[in-house]
């Protein structure tokens, strides 16, 4: 019998995947947030340290593509993801996006962008999983820096869609 893992920052998940759970409340209802999921906000949550060149942005929908480059010159490195599913209820909006080409030191990625119902407006909750193509050690290593890209996020989105 496999046993469930109960998935925390840090924690490697059944699949041996590494997870981020980066929850942000927000004024916003959830469908006025989903909306604005578009290409600004992709643009505006690039980490300042990051550079980033956006090279398509479809959109949040099943069968959308999002083409980034990360780096400059050659030291860059495309990151291709497919919204691979979107659903939607009377209490929660959520999309995933699963990397297609990945830069050199992933090995897989999946992100699940959950907008959630609240009572004060919604709560965007970044769900992460990836692994590395150097394995758990360097999953781990990678934490860290994933976490801190993800986590800056948050004054972006309650700016963006209230406090």
């Amino acid at each position: 019998m496999v046993k469930k893992a109960k998935l925390t920052n840090g924690q490697l998940k059944n699949d041996k995947s590494m997870n981020i759970n980066i929850e942000t409340a927000v004024q916003q209802d959830y469908k006025t947030v989903f909306e604005g999921f578009n290409e600004d906000l992709f643009l505006a949550l690039k980490p300042p340290f990051l550079p980033l060149t956006l090279r398509q942005f479809d959109g949040s929908r099943t069968g959308d593509e999002v083409k980034i480059t990360l780096g400059a010159g050659f030291f860059s490195q495309d990151w291709d993801a497919l919204i691979v599913e979107q659903k939607e209820t009377s209490e929660e909006i959520y999309f995933i996006d699963k990397g297609v080409k990945l830069p050199f030191f992933l090995k897989s990625w999946q992100h699940k962008h959950r907008i959630i119902k609240t009572e004060n407006g919604s709560k965007i909750i970044d769900d992460i999983h990836y692994t590395s193509v150097l394995g758990k050690f360097s999953d781990i290593l990678l934490f860290p820096i994933m976490y801190l890209q993800f986590y800056m996020r948050k004054p972006v989105y309650q700016r963006i869609f209230g406090k």
